[in-house]
This record gives C-alpha cells, structure tokens and sequence, in this order.
C-alpha cells in the first residue's frame, strides 16, 4: 500500500487495547515486478521454520504490538472461488497468526445480511477508524480517517457482526 508506513505504525502503536481490520476485496493491487507474488505463482510457500524470511518490517510490528497486550484481528471478506490474490494471502497468513494476530475468513455469500462500510477498515481502540480506499484495479488511492464516534460504532458493530460469523484461519480452505 502507497500510504506511509511510518504513519501507519505510529497509529497502530498507538493502539491501548484493540485494532481490528476488515478487508473486503477479492484483489489488491500487485505490481507486476513484486517477487514474492512472482515466487508464489511458481510455487514457491514461506518455510514456518524460516521466520527470517517471513513479511518484515510488519511482522515485527505485530509482535511488538502483541506483546504490549493489543488484541489485533483481521477479518476478509471473499469471494468463493477465491481470486488469485486470496489464495496467495491465504498461503501466507500463518506467518500473521505466527506473530500474533487473530485472523478469519467470511465466505462472501454469509454476509449479505450484514450491514457493512464501504471501504476496508482499521480501528483502534474503538475510537478511530482508518478507512483504506483503493480503485477498480485494487490499487490503494487514498486514506481517511475519522474519529467521529458514531462511524466507529458503525464499523466496530460490522466487524463484530463478520468476526462472529467468520472461519479461523486454521479451518478455512481455499
């Protein structure tokens, strides 16, 4: 993602108790010369014994994060058959678990009665929300943020309302 990553970490450092994340696109955007998806379509998976090769800077973020007593969970939203993309994020996401986040997966056909934003989500603390707005394409275009408590409701309620409904990782194929 385009946005900075210094800013991003400070937000999620800043985080007392909880930062949830709701991720609802079946694509993200991957540029066509990134070699870990390159590697992935040709086989290759990362080693769960080989933590030095794993996502870094954000899984030592996680971990730090963690460790000070945040409750982080992620939740996605995809489509079945899943996209290309999915099963890459799918086959790498123990190394997310690995460093301490909770993460869960919601058929898309199991959410349509839930009322939900339209853009992916960070919240932190309940209290302030990062929406992530990308394009068509899957390409991250900007990012708002609001701590109008009302919308964090909005979103705290959402991601409640698919955490509840949603497979842990550990049980959910692609």
């Amino acid at each position: 993602m385009a946005q900075s990553l210094s800013n991003f970490t400070d937000l999620l450092r800043s985080a007392e108790r909880s930062a949830v994340h709701l991720e609802m696109r079946d694509v993200y955007a991957v540029p066509d010369e990134d070699e870990r998806f390159a590697a992935w379509r040709q086989g290759r998976r990362f080693d769960p014994v080989d933590r030095d090769s794993w996502w870094r800077p954000w899984l030592d973020l996680v971990q730090e994060v963690t460790a000070k007593g945040v409750r982080m969970r992620r939740a996605r939203i995809v489509s079945e058959p899943p996209s290309e993309y999915i099963r890459y994020e799918h086959s790498f996401t123990f190394t997310n678990i690995a460093a301490g986040e909770e993460i869960r997966w919601l058929p898309r056909r199991s959410a349509s009665g839930l009322a939900l934003p339209g853009n992916d989500f960070w919240l932190f603390d309940g209290r302030l929300v990062q929406f992530n707005v990308f394009d068509g394409e899957g390409r991250w275009v900007h990012t708002d943020h609001t701590d109008d408590q009302a919308t964090a409701d909005l979103c705290s309620d959402s991601f409640e309302a698919v955490w509840e409904r949603a497979v842990p990782h550990d049980t959910y194929t692609v």
